[in-house]
């Protein structure tokens, strides 16, 4: 099993279930940590969260230090109702009172929240009853249904607005010494590209995605080949992959952005085994590290 890092800034608490959660960091990126939960049910785990991320809410307590909600103060939790792995969303008004250029953060925030919660694949967001379909400030049409496709932390590292390759790349964030992950949807020509190579050759980028964001994937590290059988994701790289050739031995920084992206691309994903030239080095389970 692999040992939660104490730089996830997790809140623990015996008997109390931890649960994954997206809050602002400081340099305003939607950052992966968690919060204890006290509900088990779908809704109320949802109405939690929700919760946590109201600036100003009572659960505004719940966050580690140097993260924020992005839910701006006096957002009213209308009404929450799950089925068929949809979660229905009706906040009050308030939650679009936001500057431009935070209205998709708000959003992007909302969906992987909320479909952090197990069972939980898609959102339907109400606003006084109404139905999300337009951004007020920016005019971004949303769909009626959202999902982790609509991306996070988007960037855009293109030449053109053809043949283009969407993934979400997990980066480790740091802030007073505490580390963190950070997932960034990255935009990148290439249409046909293949979404697991993408990842690999994101990561192991030089320079990486921003100063403030890291990667501790060597440069050279090759990925030879993968395969998918029954939920289970072997990757097979070259030895560049490890930290200590002689030890035999992979950061767990670099273990955690690569199985958290893959996680990210593979519904229903039950571990990720990485391989060196072959031989298998070290097996992750995904519920271990969520």
């Amino acid at each position: 099993t692999l040992t939660n890092i104490k730089q996830e800034l997790e809140y623990v608490d015996k008997g109390i279930n931890k649960n994954e959660i997206f809050l602002l960091d400081v340099n305003n990126y939607l950052a992966r940590t968690s919060v204890a939960l006290t509900s088990t049910d779908v809704t109320g785990k949802a109405k939690e969260i929700l919760n946590t991320l109201i600036t100003g809410s009572s659960g505004e307590s719940k966050i580690p230090n140097g993260f924020r909600g992005v839910l701006p103060a006096d957002t009213k939790i209308l009404t929450v109702e799950y089925e068929d792995k949809i979660l229905k969303i009706n906040l009050s008004n308030e939650v679009m009172d936001v500057k431009e250029d935070m209205e998709e953060k708000v959003i992007e925030a909302i969906v992987y929240n909320l479909t952090s919660i197990d069972g939980v694949d898609k959102i339907m967001l109400f606003v006084d009853g109404n139905i999300l379909t337009k951004l007020p400030k920016t005019g971004i049409n949303l769909p009626t249904t959202l999902d982790r496709s609509y991306g996070i932390n988007k960037n855009y590292d293109i030449n053109n607005l053809y043949d283009l390759t969407k993934t979400t790349v997990y980066y480790i964030g740091e802030d007073s010494g505490n580390s963190y992950y950070v997932p960034v949807t990255k935009y990148v020509n290439g249409k046909d590209s293949d979404i697991v190579k993408v990842i690999i050759k994101e990561l192991g980028s030089s320079p990486i995605y921003q100063t403030n964001l890291m990667s501790y994937l060597n440069a050279n590290t090759t990925l030879n080949d993968y395969e998918l059988v029954d939920n289970s994701l072997s990757l097979n790289f070259n030895e560049l992959l490890l930290n200590e050739i002689d030890k035999k031995n992979i950061l767990e920084e670099v273990i955690y952005t690569i199985s958290l992206s893959m996680d990210n691309i593979y519904n229903d994903l039950e571990s990720v085994s990485f391989l060196v030239n072959n031989e298998e080095i070290y097996k992750v389970n995904i519920s271990d590290i969520k």
